[in-house]
């Protein structure tokens, strides 16, 4: 099988559990207890107090073996000025890579806003990532890049990448985002005027624009082994809204770059998660806007609940058995990530600029003005108000967190659902972590163990969301497929559920594999226990799944759902 191979470049080694000890690691001022409040500004005061009420600053976490949310392990007080990380080796760091700013035509906030508000929800990485097209490669992509630079600068604290929203050719939308440095724009410029299928009228799902696809992504992996930039990662936004992300293109994008891989996952879940709210309260379409129908480009086998949400999430991500467990059965790297795609802020009380913006000319809006009262007709939030992709981080840098999404050390949740994970299967001596492998000799004895830090304090819907129940899904890993449109892995299933009996604290759960004689994975995921329904595939595969989100009448705060990337265990 070509597991083997695939693991041996792109997934960490396990770790030897006698050896792996506790890091220091210099951090930002407001995660620095050392740093007084009386020195902060008001804006890292602000960032601090939130941690604080959550109880992720402080000892508390740490010793609890659990660290999530915005939050780094506690600084120890006989090294002022450092932090331990969590028990894994890792900071586990909050961010969002999908975030539009006035330099998208659909958009409207400055990217200061944008930074500003992601740094209050406790986001410690941001992406802007306004879309791809005509004026954005000729005027948006280099005039946005000063204000990324004064964002840096207002906000040290906060990681802020350049990115674009790419148009794939022949598909759906993507994340795509370098490491800053000299060279960003120009090469997010190129690569925009390039490859971008709207700007090079390559939408259509054919062979051509799909070898244009792949054209780009070698493009950027390109640019990393000339040194134009240090690095470079392309995720999938959005892959199932409108069915012309197809399984084969899927696999072609994860497969173009094999010495470096640029493309590593998807949205898991999308961003757009107010449009649900209820009318007149609220705008009245679906979770996502993920309302729409096949079209002439649709990949044909998709069923038709795969156009919409399940608890908010993706039908590839939230089907057990589906296309993510179909991707993760081949042994080769595909993760999942959760992001706010913010445009235009629901309940917020700002518009777009006067009359006169031209975005047409100006390759931006002018800047947001006060509406006078609350817009209740939009259908995002804050990066970070709702949702969290955590990485798991080898320092508090943009390399550390472009490496973390790489290996895929990422866990995410919905409306604060949980404050930390840290899992890991162990055996042998020896233990791995999410998008980690666990190499073990044959017949193994093999256990998952799960610590979970419940949320402590209010969401933004001011209540403090209580996990109900933690499921784990297993899957083995047969190899390549024949059929590269394959989207089923009928091994995946859930084969533990454990009911959360507390509402405080730490949870700490453990799941026996066995004696592991073949190759398999394991992967999480949680609810709050207010909406579930038998998965797509029966009973016996997901007995308490996420339900189908109804269109039009789907309050995100009362669906909250957290899921892991994988980890592998590969006997030998």
């Amino acid at each position: 099988m070509g597991h083997g191979h695939s693991h041996g470049h792109h997934h960490p080694h396990s770790h030897d559990s006698h050896h792996h000890g506790l890091e220091a690691e210099t951090l930002p001022p407001a995660l620095d207890t050392s740093v007084p409040d009386s020195e902060l500004s008001p804006d890292q005061h602000s960032r601090r107090t939130m941690l604080r009420r959550a109880g992720l600053l402080g000892a508390g976490i740490a010793g609890a073996g659990v660290l999530g949310g915005a939050n780094v392990a506690a600084a120890s007080e006989s090294r002022a000025g450092r932090a331990t990380r969590s028990r894994d080796g890792f900071l586990w760091l909050a961010g969002d890579h999908h975030i539009h700013t006035q330099y998208s035509s659909d958009g409207k906030y400055r990217v200061i806003d944008q930074v500003r508000q992601g740094a209050r929800h406790g986001m410690d990485w941001l992406v802007i990532t306004d879309h791809g097209s005509e004026t954005h490669a000729k005027i948006g992509v280099e005039k946005v890049n000063p204000d990324i630079k004064q964002a840096r600068a207002e906000f040290p604290d906060s990681l802020v990448f350049q990115g674009l929203e790419w148009n794939i050719p022949a598909a759906e939308h993507a994340t795509v985002f370098v490491h800053p440095g000299k060279n960003e724009v120009a090469v997010l410029k190129e690569f925009e005027t390039s490859f971008d299928g709207s700007v090079r009228k390559a939408s259509d799902n054919t062979p051509a624009n799909e070898a244009l696809a792949i054209s780009g992504l070698q493009f950027l992996a390109e640019q990393i082994q000339r040194r134009k930039v240090k690095d470079a990662l392309m995720l999938a936004n959005h892959p199932a809204r409108r069915g012309v992300d197809s399984p084969h293109e899927i696999r072609a994008w994860r497969d173009a770059t094999p010495s470096r891989l640029i493309a590593v996952g998807m949205e898991g879940a999308p961003g757009h998660q107010a449009a649900g709210i209820a009318a007149p309260a609220g705008m009245g379409r679906a979770r996502g806007i993920y309302d729409n129908n096949p079209s002439a480009n649709s990949f044909a086998g998709y069923p038709l609940e795969s156009y919409r949400t399940w608890g908010g999430f993706d039908w590839m991500t939230s089907t057990v058995g589906g296309l993510w467990d179909s991707l993760l059965a081949e042994g080769k790297p595909w993760w999942i990530t959760a992001n706010s795609d913010s445009h235009n802020v629901y309940a917020d009380t700002a518009k777009r600029g006067g009359p006169d913006t031209d975005y047409a000319a100006n390759g931006k809006h002018t800047d947001p003005v006060y509406s006078g009262g609350l817009d209740l007709t939009q259908g995002d939030y804050w990066p970070g108000q709702y949702s969290r992709t955590h990485v798991g981080a080898d320092g508090h840098s943009y390399a550390a967190v472009m490496d973390g999404i790489r290996a895929g050390r990422v866990w995410v949740d919905h409306g604060g659902l949980i404050s930390g994970l840290d899992a890991r299967v162990k055996g042998g001596g020896r233990w791995a972590t999410l998008g980690g492998a666990l190499h073990v000799r044959r017949g193994t004895d093999v256990e998952l163990s799960i610590d979970i830090a419940l949320a402590d304090s209010p969401n933004w819907a001011q209540f403090v969301p209580e996990l109900a129940r933690v499921d784990v899904i297993r899957g083995q890993v047969t190899g390549p497929v024949s059929d590269r449109d394959t989207f089923t892995a009928p091994t995946a299933k859930v084969v533990q559920s454990f009911e959360v009996n507390q509402t405080a604290g730490t949870v700490k759960l453990t799941y026996r594999l066995g004696r592991v004689d073949r190759p398999l994975y394991v992967r999480l995921r949680g609810s709050d226990g207010k909406r579930s329904a038998v998965g797509i595939g029966g009973a016996s595969v997901d007995p308490a799944g996420p339900a189908l989100d109804v269109v039009g009448d789907a309050d995100p705060w009362n669906d909250l759902w957290f899921y892991s990337n994988p980890i592998w265990v590969l006997p030998a």
